[in-house]
């Protein structure tokens, strides 16, 4: 269980800080403010709002959830926020909550997988958490990679060998 649990933390911490993390950074690089905090309609979710919801997400569930910080989320913020943050306030903000998110992943051993938490009301286990915000991490930076593709009109070039 050890070996499989700290490949698991570190495969873990890969995805967020050195997968997704600059993926989201080369897409806010290449927009500005106003793109950043345009939505298709009311029912939609600008780039900002996905970074501020990932943010929540993250903060509550491992910084928070998993760590030793206080929960102060407010999740419907995340999303009713209309005023534009500036881009480099904004992703620092959210390259920060997901760089405290790595270094608490750091601090678990693979023991530590199976313990029960209370995150967002529900009890989940230490595995349970990382798996969601691994996952629901991905959903929106995909998001957010067609949002940066359908207003810039470029290929982002992820993956050019």
């Amino acid at each position: 269980m050890s070996d499989i649990g700290q490949a698991f933390i570190a495969r873990s911490q890969h995805h967020l800080g050195e997968d997704f993390l600059p993926k989201i950074e080369r897409c806010v690089g290449l927009l500005n403010d106003q793109q950043i905090w345009w939505r298709a309609n009311e029912q939609s979710n600008s780039i900002g709002n996905l970074l501020l919801h990932l943010s929540g997400n993250v903060r509550q569930w491992i910084v928070c959830g998993l760590g030793d910080a206080t929960d102060s989320r407010d999740r419907d913020s995340e999303f009713a926020q209309r005023g534009e943050i500036p881009r480099e306030e904004l992703f620092d903000r959210f390259k920060r909550t997901v760089d405290e998110a790595v270094a608490v992943l750091g601090r678990l051993d693979s023991a530590a997988l199976l313990a029960k938490h209370r995150i967002q009301g529900l009890e989940v286990s230490a595995l349970e958490a990382i798996l969601h915000v691994v996952e629901h991490f991905s959903m929106h930076a995909g998001q957010i990679v067609l949002l940066t593709k359908q207003l810039t009109a470029q290929d982002l070039h992820f993956y050019d060998l």
